[in-house]
């Protein structure tokens, strides 16, 4: 085939070689194969199993694009996007009003305070990095420690964009300092259960028959 200098391979031309005929068939039939075992995959799924696997579908793909839209926005943005997720998760005293200090100085790494209940008994400080494509390390959640201890605080949460590295949660397991890490993944999952920039768009009722009220007394 190659002594013969052809211009352009073309499949067709291929299926002139036995061997790769012979391949060809091969790979065909398991390809229609394959596809025959997703339909009937597909066919042994209840609908109640159907409407699930599209619920997970289309909530991966919003998880997805909920985390690319945060990161086209400033920084700025996603502080007060965290603080209304937060809110949104029940924290915060009542009539609060929670603000972020980043860009003014003497905030020492401290990007926002609300409260951890209605009451305002305890405060949670938090720190929001809008990162992408870079991992937070173990440097940053003890920069962040540090300036939980400079208030004098117990409680923290370290939220990104990104994802913490195996250092950086280890450290944050082992210390004495309450500090949960939210990375990109689990912050969009967060928005989506607690509706924080996304729209109901449809709402099914799943209804299964009452068999009690067909029992006669």
């Amino acid at each position: 085939m190659l002594a013969s200098d052809p211009v352009e391979l073309r499949v067709r031309d291929l299926r002139s070689i036995p061997e790769f005929a012979e391949w060809h068939a091969v790979k065909t039939d398991d390809d229609d194969a394959r596809e025959q075992d997703e339909e009937l995959a597909l066919e042994s799924k209840t609908p109640e199993e159907l409407l699930d696997s599209g619920y997970k579908a289309l909530r991966q793909t919003l998880v997805s694009d909920i985390l690319a839209e945060i990161t086209k926005n400033s920084p700025a943005f996603f502080e007060r996007l965290v603080v209304n997720l937060l809110q949104a998760m029940g924290y915060g005293a009542a009539g609060e009003k929670t603000g972020f200090a980043t860009g003014k100085s003497g905030d020492e790494g401290i990007d926002g305070v609300i409260s951890e209940d209605k009451l305002g008994l305890d405060q949670i400080y938090i720190q929001a990095k809008r990162w992408e494509g870079t991992v937070v390390g173990r440097p940053e959640i003890q920069k962040f420690v540090g300036a939980l201890q400079g208030q004098r605080a117990k409680k923290g949460v370290f939220i990104t964009t990104s994802t913490f590295s195996s250092e950086a949660r280890d450290y944050a397991a082992k210390i004495d300092t309450r500090v949960i890490l939210i990375d990109g993944q689990r912050l969009a999952n967060l928005m989506f259960d607690h509706n924080v920039g996304v729209a109901l768009k449809e709402s099914y009722e799943i209804k299964k028959l009452d068999s009690d009220y067909f029992i006669e007394e």
